[in-house]
């Protein structure tokens, strides 16, 4: 449970992080972390270029960032009631 709880942190803040501590879309979270470093970039330069401008693209972000938390928590959670399933015969 605490490996859930840390990929969901992980993906919220870093999206595809959380990915790559379960194990889970391994190539799309390797895409996903370089694209957030780009967006990162980029959300820098515009909250001193056009500052009116930051705030829309920090609500999309935490946005993005939100369900990438919620899906790292929910594939998780799936993985650990696949586990906790009796194999059948």
């Amino acid at each position: 449970m605490t490996r859930i709880w840390i990929a969901t942190l992980a993906n919220f803040f870093l999206p595809g992080a959380g990915y790559l501590v379960l194990g889970e879309k391994v190539p799309l979270a390797l895409a996903w972390l370089l694209g957030v470093l780009g967006l990162t970039y980029v959300e820098t330069a515009v909250q001193t270029a056009a500052p009116e401008l930051y705030l829309p693209m920090f609500a999309s972000v935490f946005v993005m960032n939100t369900a990438f938390a919620a899906d790292a928590w929910a594939l998780g959670r799936a993985r650990l009631a696949a586990l906790a399933r009796p194999a059948s015969a």
